[in-house]
């Protein structure tokens, strides 16, 4: 059975890389002077990531208290229509404080739960490495490097001012020049040499004017002014306008994401969006075009055939 698109592009979204600079390292053994350095992310950066993925109204968690001090969360969210649960259990920290102590276990639950649905799952596959560690400071002097695939790719420099549309900008249309027409229709002065028997009307002749060239036929600017440059951008572009066309009640959440992702698909692309570029982007725009046009005439959400 194969996974619908739309779920396809919400669970990429949600287990992408984190900044290196929000991942911090926490010794997990300590001998002498070094340390075997551990990942993990604050449970802010989790609550950040769900709001700007999911929306703050499509996500909600419920915590438990158990006997032994430890925390079970339970964190439901919603994929396309389907409210999706995920539980898992958090320890309490080491702290004196029992406030403090209690607080680390709710932290540590939510992490536990979101890494189910994909949210910081990569940091498990980094390798354990030994770093540099000032034991009077008690904090590693130099945090690991990251590897490739714990970094986000690069984005690129930001585009003009996108079109009214909201995805693709487009720059102006330029006028094409005009001939002075005072001064083609003005007429030629009459032949005062004529002989005077001649009662013939004086003949009058335009200077002659250059015949205006037509303006080379420009292509559609929508397919050749300010695309994305790569496939994050698209993704954000896309997810923006997603938003924005279900603000207007014109497409349910997350119904465009799906329905570029399963053209691009259809067409032979990778289902990771943020890996597409040149034609699946070209082909991204042409999907939205087409499913923007049948949104505002009133048509059912345009599927494309499995």
């Amino acid at each position: 059975m194969s996974r619908s698109p739309q779920m396809l592009a919400l669970t990429s979204e949600l287990a992408a890389p984190f900044n290196p600079r929000d991942v911090k390292f926490k010794p997990q053994m300590v001998k002498n002077n070094r340390c075997l350095a551990m990942a993990y992310i604050d449970a802010r950066l989790i609550q950040d990531r769900l709001d700007e993925v999911l929306g703050v109204e499509n996500w909600e968690d419920v915590y438990k208290i158990l006997p032994d001090g430890s925390v079970m969360c339970r964190l439901r969210c919603k994929l396309g229509d389907r409210w999706i649960t995920k539980t898992d259990v958090g320890s309490p920290s080491e702290q004196p404080d029992m406030g403090d102590r209690l607080k680390a276990a709710f932290s540590d639950a939510l992490k536990r739960a979101a890494v189910k649905f994909g949210i910081g799952r990569y940091l498990y596959r980094l390798s354990a490495q030994w770093v540099e560690y000032d034991p009077v400071k008690k904090q590693i002097v130099q945090p690991p490097q990251l590897p490739s695939f714990a970094v986000p790719k690069a984005k690129s420099q930001p585009s003009a001012k996108p079109a009214p549309s909201g995805f693709v900008a487009t720059e102006p249309k330029k006028e094409a020049a005009r001939a002075d027409v005072s001064k083609i229709n003005e007429p030629a002065p009459a032949n005062t040499n004529a002989p005077a028997a001649k009662t013939e009307a004086p003949k009058t002749e335009a200077p002659k004017t250059e015949a205006l060239k037509p303006e080379p036929q420009k292509a559609d600017p929508s397919k050749t002014a300010n695309l994305p440059s790569n496939g994050q951008e698209l993704h954000r572009r896309l997810r923006e306008y997603d938003a924005k066309l279900a603000s207007q009640k014109l497409c349910s959440v997350g119904a465009l994401l799906a329905y570029v992702t399963q053209a691009g698909v259809k067409a032979g692309f990778t289902a990771n969006m943020n890996e597409w570029t040149g034609p699946a982007i070209q082909l991204a725009v042409d999907a939205v075009r087409e499913f923007d046009q049948a949104s505002r005439q009133g048509k059912p959400e345009p599927r494309t055939a499995a």
